[in-house]
């Protein structure tokens, strides 16, 4: 059981570098400032639904509140020239 995991963890990261040092041959990068630009407006997105639940309950929080705050289209972008 450990051994599979361990091997599913080795297999995983050798794929991530792989595509890491492939993907500018194809035209794309990875978005290394991702992170930090999505944060403040991560934040923001949360102090609003906290809001929200506070006046309205569960319910209106459920309505209004949106957690998805990463765009997987975003993690990796075209290059341009």
């Amino acid at each position: 059981m450990i051994f599979g995991t361990l091997k599913l963890i080795v297999w995983m990261a050798g794929v991530a570098v792989i595509a890491y040092f492939a993907l500018p041959y194809v035209g794309y990068r990875v978005n290394l400032d991702y992170w930090q630009e999505r944060k403040a407006a991560c934040e923001e997105r949360l102090q609003t639904c906290q809001r929200d639940l506070i006046k309205t309950g569960i319910e209106g929080a459920k309505e209004k509140c949106d957690f998805r705050c990463v765009d997987a289209k975003s993690l990796i972008e075209k290059i341009k020239k």
